[in-house]
C-alpha cells in the first residue's frame, strides 16, 4: 500500500511539466470560451427584413400559476410554430385573452422573434435577442466555468505540489476533469429567476472545495478546516438559490462553521510529535456507535417532520411527494453530517464510516433532483473516504494511543 500511495512523491519533473501544459491549454480554453460566448450573446441584431403578423393561441394545457408562490406569471401564446412569452402581474393575468395579435420581426439570420405590440424598438430587439443567444451559448459558458473551476484545481496542485502525492493529484484533478465534462452534458436549468450558468458554477466551486477539503482531511492536515469554511459558503449559497435541503442549512449555519473553526483549533493541539504536519488520530468504542446510530433516528423523523409541515415555495420540485422524501433524507444527511463532525472535531477514524452514509444519502438525493454533476463529488467522496480510511487505519496501528476516549 505504501508503495501505491506514497512513493512519488514530488518534485517530479514528468508531472510538473504535464501540470504546467494543462494549465495553459485550460488558461486558452477559457478565455477562448468566455469570448466567444460574449461576443454572440451581445452581438448586434443587424437589420430586420421582414415583418408579419401572426394569431396565436394561449397555451392553458401547460400553464402554471400560482399567485401566492410567485409574484409574475408566464403565458405563453403559440401557433406551433410562433411562439411569444408574457411575464404578467396577477392583475395583468387576469385580463390576459386567450388569443393575441404576435407582431413578429425577421432578422437577416432567418430567426423571427414575436412581441406583443407593433412599434418594437431597437433596444428591445436586441435584448429579445440577447436573451435566446444567452440560452444557445449555456453549454459554452458551462465549458468556460468548467474551464476556470479545473484551471484553479491544476494550480493548486502545481502550486503546492510539494505537499500532495502522484496518487493524490491523479484523484483529484480526474475528478475535477469528470465533473467538467458532466457539466457539459447535464447543463442545469435556471431555477427561482437564478440562471442554470450560477446554478453550474455553484456546484463546480462545490466539487472543487469539498474534494479538496477531503483530500486534506486523509492527510490528517488541519488545514482542510479552512477550506471547510469555503465549502459552507458555497452550500448555504446554493440552499439558498434553490430553497431547499433546509435541514443541511440549518445544520450549515449552528453546527458547521462554528465546529470547523473549534476544529482547526483542536487539531493544532494535537500534531503528531515526529510529523508537524500531521494530527493525531485515534479509535472510536462500539457502545458509543450505538448512542450515535440512536440520535441519527431520533434526528432524521424528528426534523425531517418539522420541515415537511412548512410551506416553503420553489420550482427546483413539481412534486409534494418526491420534495417530502427528500426532506426526510436531507434530514438524515444532516444527522449523520453533525455525527462526522463530531468525530472529525475529536479525530475519530470512524467519521470516514459517517462519509460513507452521507455520501450515499447526498447521492440519492442528487438523483432525485437530476443534479447529475454532483455525482462526480460523491464518486470523489467515496474513492477518497477509502483512501483516507486505509491512511488513518494505518496510522492508528503505527501509533499507540496517547489519550484516552472524551467519554
Amino acid at each position: 500500500m505504501r508503495t501505491f500511495f506514497d512513493k512519488h512523491k514530488e518534485p517530479n519533473r514528468v508531472v510538473r511539466t504535464i501540470e504546467l501544459v494543462a494549465i495553459i491549454v485550460l488558461l486558452i480554453a477559457l478565455v477562448s470560451a468566455f469570448g466567444f460566448g460574449l461576443f454572440r450573446t451581445n452581438a448586434s441584431v443587424g437589420s430586420v427584413i421582414d415583418t408579419t403578423t401572426v394569431e396565436l393561441d394561449r397555451d392553458l394545457e401547460n400553464e402554471e400559476c400560482d399567485f401566492e408562490e410567485m409574484s409574475v406569471c408566464t403565458v405563453t401564446y403559440t401557433d406551433g410554430d410562433a411562439s411569444l412569452s408574457l411575464d404578467l402581474s396577477e392583475e395583468e393575468y387576469n385580463d390576459a385573452k386567450d388569443q393575441i395579435t404576435a407582431y413578429g420581426l425577421t432578422l437577416e439570420d432567418g430567426s423571427t422573434y414575436y412581441f406583443d405590440h407593433e412599434d418594437v424598438s431597437n433596444t428591445e430587439l436586441q435584448q429579445a435577442y440577447g436573451e435566446v443567444m444567452a440560452d444557445e451559448m449555456m453549454p459554452v459558458y458551462n465549458f468556460a466555468n468548467a474551464s476556470f473551476v479545473l484551471l484553479l484545481s491544476v494550480l493548486v496542485m502545481w502550486g503546492f505540489g510539494k505537499e500532495f502525492t502522484t496518487y493524490e493529484k491523479s484523484w483529484f484533478v480526474s475528478i475535477m476533469v469528470l465533473a467538467t465534462i458532466f457539466s457539459v452534458l447535464f447543463p442545469e436549468e435556471s431555477a427561482n429567476g437564478v440562471n442554470g450558468v450560477i446554478i453550474m458554477w455553484l456546484y463546480l466551486l462545490d466539487t472543487f472545495l469539498n474534494i479538496l477539503c477531503e483530500l486534506l482531511i486523509s492527510k490528517q492536515s488541519r488545514y482542510n478546516f479552512l477550506v471547510s469554511v469555503f465549502v459552507e459558503i458555497v452550500e448555504i449559497a446554493i440552499a439558498i438559490v434553490l430553497m431547499y435541503r433546509f435541514a443541511t442549512l440549518a445544520t450549515t449555519l449552528l453546527f458547521w462553521l462554528p465546529i470547523d473553526i473549534i476544529s482547526f483549533i483542536n487539531w493544532s493541539k494535537h500534531k503528531d510529535d515526529e510529523e508537524d504536519e500531521l494530527t493525531i488520530v485515534r479509535r472510536l468504542k462500539g457502545w458509543q456507535e450505538v448512542l450515535v446510530i440512536l440520535g441519527i433516528i431520533v434526528w432524521t423523523f424528528g426534523v425531517g417532520y418539522l420541515i415537511s409541515g412548512l410551506d416553503i415555495a420553489t420550482d427546483f420540485y413539481n412534486n409534494d411527494t418526491l420534495e417530502t422524501a427528500i426532506i426526510y433524507i436531507d434530514a438524515c444527511a444532516s444527522a449523520v453530517g453533525i455525527a462526522n463532525g463530531l468525530f472529525i472535531f475529536f479525530r475519530f477514524r470512524e467519521q470516514w464510516i459517517a462519509w460513507y452514509i452521507c455520501a450515499a444519502l447526498e447521492a440519492i438525493i442528487n438523483i432525485l433532483s437530476g443534479q447529475y454533476v454532483l455525482l462526480i463529488l460523491k464518486l470523489g467522496y467515496f474513492t477518497n473516504t477509502t483512501y483516507g480510511y486505509i491512511k488513518w487505519t494505518k496510522y492508528i496501528k503505527s501509533h499507540s494511543e496517547k489519550e484516552a476516549t472524551i467519554f
